[in-house]
């Protein structure tokens, strides 16, 4: 069979997984019968793809045999989208980002869809241009994204989820704590869908969100036609295929994963029917108008990640994106998860080249570390740990239960902490002049203060500076999202100094709430042994270096800084069929970089020690002081 033979072959095989699903709206599929005008755009529901599409696609790839294969992947982050262009062994090409619009007022946080397409239009023809990769190269394409809740009216338009009233805010982010009371609520239900997310929901998910704006924004709550996590709301705009991932629905909406585990090969995974909902959990909260049609409006239809979705990208997103019509689309990932993906492979040559052990990956846990920080780690056994979300059936990597901890403010908070500094200001402005990081000119300010004053180690600097990093609730292991950011050793001191110490004293806190969280897990079934770690904070020489030292596990970083952006192109690599699986692309297209060791010091370990017993009991001290509060004012 020759390379013309193959390709028209795979397009057929896309072709005969959606000929006779009901995914597409009946919109879509009339447009594409009646229309034709290669420029027609239908909104944001319907997104006719016509058969000179098709063949477009097909007669470029033909007629370019010798054109590089290369992998896209998006990644649309909390500040920003991020285009990466990655060849087939994972090796970065060209990058871009885009910075998107975000409100924020108290515990409400909100985006608008609109916006982030627009800014992913414009990072994926940068990264085209930089990387100088033509449409005809890409041969995939996959997406992540915050889990955010997306809301679309039946003609694809957004739907307000803000008390602004505003069309424009149709995303409730991830990190937004407007439903927490509806969280508790849910949680009395003690429904048996709880127990797979730790055995309670966080306000940070789904069924929180909607409940909230059923219960506050009815106009809203009546008019969405679609509820969707934004990663499945970019793969339907790409292709108009609703078909949800199972890591978004499994992770976020209380999907039960495990209900496929008989359709996990190709065939058997093609249109798969939603039949992991629990319809009464929904009713039981409130929510059982979500039920109806089928799940029409929170998913009929799941996927592996990877999977080919619709006849891949139409001629309207193409077209936006600067791309190939038929351009393969894989089911998409949550970011964190998809930084998963493109790193838990990354062991280093001396470790990969030893005895297969298909065990290993299981003692691995990686630190997706941004904005905030998720922990992944995935076992073949189902492990049920209190305060961490999961067990979740196949949603990073196939046919593993994956443990998801987390914490909701790690980036976040050291920018706050830097930030709302009287020293802020003057030292940006002396990190910009050196084009450096403020982070590097706070690691180099440190390292003068052990000189000065004769310090055995910077970490010894903080001994008496201890901080609890809870200031947006504490995600894992406690799951207490009214848990509070706690400073104990604060002085009248303003200078550059003072705020390097509680910079140093804030990445040690996060890297105490690691150790909780891998403790914990361990104590619960895991066998972690090995961290690998990726994300924007991965860059900061001391965060990672602290979080050996705390942990006591050595950290491999990945050869490429743009892990999640990896993961995404490895969606991609599998939707065109360039590997059969998520997991052979992982190991084809994963590789390590550098590794970082916890010190031989034993006085920096028994310091450490020291703190962390201090860290676990300002956390007590503060549950004694929130119910002295509680009694004296009832």
């Amino acid at each position: 069979m020759d390379y013309k033979e193959k390709r028209e072959k795979k397009l057929d095989s896309r072709k005969s997984m959606t000929d006779t699903t009901p995914l597409l709206d009946n919109t879509y599929q009339e447009n594409n019968r009646n229309n034709n005008n290669n420029n027609f755009y239908y909104r944001f529901n319907s997104f006719p793809v016509s058969n000179s599409a098709v063949v477009e696609m097909t007669t470029s790839s033909v007629n370019s045999k010798q054109l590089r294969s290369v992998f896209l992947g998006v990644d649309v982050g909390t500040g920003s989208a991020r285009a990466g262009l990655f060849n087939e062994d994972g090796k970065l090409l060209g990058s871009a980002s885009s910075p998107i619009q975000i409100w924020k007022d108290g515990d409400c946080i909100e985006q608008s869809s609109t916006d982030i397409w627009l800014a992913i239009c414009t990072a994926v023809k940068a990264a085209c241009a930089l990387g100088n990769v033509s449409k005809e190269e890409v041969k995939g394409l996959g997406f992540a994204a915050t889990c955010s809740l997306v809301a679309v009216d039946s003609e694809g338009e957004p739907v307000t989820v803000s008390w602004s009233g505003d069309t424009r805010r149709n995303i409730i982010v991830w990190m937004d704590h407007r439903a927490v009371k509806q969280a508790e609520r849910i949680n009395a239900s003690n429904s048996p869908v709880l127990q797979y997310c730790g055995g309670c929901v966080s306000p940070e998910m789904e069924p929180p969100k909607l409940l909230w704006v059923k219960e506050n924004l009815q106009e809203s709550w009546s008019m969405a036609f679609k509820w969707m996590d934004l990663s499945d709301w970019l793969t339907y705009k790409a292709t108009g295929d609703d078909t949800r991932s199972l890591c978004t629905t499994v992770c976020k909406w209380t999907y039960l994963g495990h209900a496929h585990m008989q359709q996990i090969n190709e065939k058997d995974s093609r249109d798969m029917e939603a039949c992991g909902w629990d319809d009464g959990f929904w009713e039981e909260i409130g929510l059982g108008d979500l039920v109806d049609g089928h799940h029409a409006k929170i998913g009929r239809s799941v996927a592996f990640p990877g999977h080919a979705l619709g006849l891949g990208l139409t001629l309207s997103a193409a077209k936006e994106l600067g791309l190939m019509a038929g351009t393969p689309v894989g089911t998409a990932l949550i970011d964190a998860h998809a930084g998963g993906v493109g790193v838990m492979e990354s062991v280093p040559a001396s470790d990969s080249e030893s005895i297969v052990d298909e065990d290993a990956i299981s003692r691995r846990m990686v630190l997706v570390c941004g904005t905030s920080t998720c922990h992944m780690a995935v076992s073949r056994p189902k492990l049920f740990i209190p305060g961490v979300w999961g067990p979740f059936w196949s949603a990073m990597v196939p046919e593993y239960w994956l443990t998801e901890g987390g914490q909701s403010a790690t980036g976040a908070l050291l920018d706050y902490i830097i930030e709302n500094h009287v020293a802020s200001p003057n030292l940006a402005n002396r990190a910009a002049s050196r084009r450096i990081s403020i982070f590097d000119l706070l690691n180099e300010i440190l390292e003068s203060m052990k000189q000065d004053e004769g310090s055995p180690f910077i970490t010894a600097l903080t001994n008496d500076i201890h901080i609890l990093p809870d200031f947006h609730g504490n995600r894992s292991p406690i799951a207490d999202p009214k848990s509070k950011g706690m400073i104990s050793g604060l002085t009248l001191d303003a200078s550059e100094k003072q705020l390097a110490l509680l910079y140093l004293a804030t990445v040690q806190g996060i890297a105490y709430g690691t150790r909780h969280i891998v403790e914990h897990c361990n104590a619960n079934g895991h066998k972690i042994d090995t961290l690998l770690a990726c994300g924007g904070l991965t860059k900061n020489r001391l965060f990672v270096q602290e979080h050996a030292d705390i942990i006591g596990y050595p950290i491999i970083l990945p050869r490429e800084n743009e892990s999640v952006l990896l993961g995404s192109a490895i969606l991609g690599a599998v939707a065109s069929k360039k590997y059969p699986t998520v997991r052979e692309a992982m190991k084809a297209m994963n590789a390590a970089g550098q590794v970082v060791h916890p010190s031989k010091d034993v006085k920096v370990k028994k310091y450490h020690d020291a703190k962390y017993s201090i860290f676990r009991d300002l956390y007590e001290q503060q549950q004694k002081h929130r119910s002295l509060m509680t009694e004296a004012l009832s």
